[in-house]
């Protein structure tokens, strides 16, 4: 029998390509919803000295991700709490409503579907893709084009006025592709919609000194970020940051709004290729 592996280390930071990865915060993760064994009941954390970056010690191999995946959390069942949610995603829309009115919206792991069935309330043209099946059957029942896919693999065409990823990012292996392929299916002057925890809120110290900190233990995350290191990634990949909010989603979380340069923008190395 095959010794069960549950993750691939990563050799450098994601973001910068720096080696000098140190142990920062070890984390109990048994408690978790999506927490089964053969999965380790401790996550390990790791900081990049070189910029700053949190991130995990490594990424779940297939078998580790299958196991993950057999269960799905409430908040992300297509249609759960809707009638609440639908409220929260009509600030987010607001939002983006300065830079684009009208055209494709994707939403990037659209989970219960809420910002893509209000988008669709104020006229996009709502796209969900998503990679638990049940989760596309679910949305394209009620009349919503959905895609179990990968952005990184996925041309749109027409392409969108609009790209969410919502608590997204940070479940990404590696960042940088999943942007560059944002920016790649985005118009020029297109819109993109991120919101994830922010390590540097006042909330998430507060939270950390209390012990009571949710997000170490958050065995879908790979990544945290703070307002200034996905400020710089944007920026690198060829996104202008225009506004930073508090999402309403969850504890101690960022929402920034960013529009797509009218040129191929900045192409940074992509820490998944020798240099």
């Amino acid at each position: 029998m095959t010794e069960f592996r549950e993750l691939i280390p990563y050799e450098s930071c994601p973001l910068c390509g720096g080696s000098r990865i140190e142990p920062t915060v070890r984390a109990d993760c048994s408690a978790h919803p999506a927490f089964a064994e053969p999965l380790s009941r401790t996550m390990e954390w790791m900081r990049c000295a070189d910029c700053g970056h949190v991130l995990r010690n490594g990424f779940y191999t297939p078998e580790a991700f299958e196991i993950l995946f057999r269960s799905s959390l409430a908040g992300q069942r297509v249609g759960e709490d809707y009638e609440r949610q639908r409220n929260i995603a009509a600030a987010m829309i607001e939002r983006i409503l300065p830079l684009r009115k009208t055209g494709i919206w994707l939403d990037v792991g659209f989970g219960n579907a809420s910002l893509l069935l209000t988008a669709a309330e104020f006229g996009f043209a709502p796209v969900g893709f998503d990679l638990r099946q049940r989760n596309v059957d679910a949305l394209r029942a009620l009349g919503i084009q959905a895609l179990k896919a990968d952005i990184t693999e996925a041309t749109l065409n027409p392409k969108a006025s609009v790209i969410s990823m919502c608590d997204v990012l940070e479940h990404t292996r590696f960042p940088i592709p999943v942007l560059q392929a944002a920016h790649r299916n985005l118009l020029p002057g297109g819109a993109l919609l991120l919101s994830m925890p922010n390590l540097d809120s006042p909330l998430w110290k507060m939270l950390d000194r209390d012990g009571i900190n949710p997000y170490w233990s958050e065995m879908e995350h790979f990544h945290n970020f703070s307002r200034a290191s996905i400020h710089r990634l944007l920026e690198s990949c060829g996104f202008s940051p225009v506004r930073y909010g508090i999402s309403e989603r969850y504890r101690a979380c960022m929402e920034i709004v960013a529009s797509r340069g009218t040129n191929g923008g900045g192409v940074p190395r992509d820490p998944e290729k020798p240099a």
